[in-house]
């Protein structure tokens, strides 16, 4: 069963709200039947601390404007990997180094990948 119409959807805002502040390498990931929490991931970089925090307060903000409130929020101070959870979605906004050493994509390499640009 593929993730909800509203996880989609709640995938799409975040993706784009973070890349309205530049965040770089934003994938999406389908983990409904192998991650019981959650439909979708959004992970996204953020090149320094202040960034990280502000993709992770940019994406809240636009999801709230959709009526979606992260029921838990991790690490946003610190600006190192920040994880929003909204039930349907979890967002993580990682610094590079973090990013890297994670490395969250070969964690959930069998997910399908989640399209969240619009289609020109």
């Amino acid at each position: 069963m593929p993730a909800s119409d509203t996880a989609l959807e709640c995938t799409r805002i975040a993706a784009l709200a973070a890349d309205d502040v530049k965040a770089t390498d934003i994938v999406a990931f389908d983990v409904t039947g192998v991650f019981p929490l959650a439909d979708a991931f959004v992970v996204a970089t953020g090149a320094s601390e202040r960034q990280v925090t502000a993709i992770a307060e940019r994406v809240e903000e636009h999801l709230r404007e959709h009526g979606r409130t992260a029921v838990r929020r991790e690490g946003v101070r610190e600006g190192r990997w920040a994880l929003l959870d909204f039930n349907e979605i979890i967002v993580h906004v990682m610094h590079a180094e973090e990013r890297d050493y994670y490395d969250l994509e070969r964690l959930w390499k069998d997910c399908d990948d989640i399209p969240w640009r619009e289609a020109s």
